[in-house]
């Protein structure tokens, strides 16, 4: 069975169809075939049946898929969630960068992005870091000579 399901699916969603395609396929099928003894006796009566097995089937098949959306829209949930947290971490961080950039800096960001080249944040990032650096490398200096 695992080896049946293995490639049908990459995320949560598409494991649950996959198991509910291949529980109602014999579930179904069992249905039927249980169904096809039936027909040969009396056909009035295993119409009856028929369309209650029908019914039945459509309900499992129906409550299976609700338990895999539930599962899906948890995991979605839990995605969002994650999400939010990273922008949230990643906008106080370019308020941040904002903050120490120097106008300088500022003004060559501002028209890299307003021409569009790709190479605009790994330039502008370059002086960012180096100068920070800068700022951080002199008290190690001035404390190396001095002891």
């Amino acid at each position: 069975m695992s080896s049946m399901n293995t490639p049908c699916y990459t995320v949560a969603m598409d494991l649950g169809v996959c198991q509910l395609r291949h529980f109602s396929i014999s579930f179904l099928s069992s249905l039927l075939s249980a169904d096809v003894k039936l027909d040969n006796s009396s056909s009035g009566a295993s119409v009856v049946a028929i369309d209650n097995k029908i019914e039945q089937a459509m309900d499992l098949v129906k409550s299976h898929l609700m338990y895999a959306v539930r599962e899906e829209v948890e995991v979605l949930k839990e995605q969002i969630k994650e999400l939010i947290d990273r922008n949230s971490q990643l906008e106080q961080e370019n308020t941040l960068l904002k903050t120490l950039a120097s106008p300088e800096q500022m003004a060559q960001f501002q028209a890299q992005v307003q021409t569009g080249s790709p190479p605009a944040p790994s330039t502008s990032a370059t002086p960012g870091p180096p100068s920070t650096a800068a700022l951080a490398q002199p008290p190690s200096h001035s404390s190396g000579p001095s002891a």
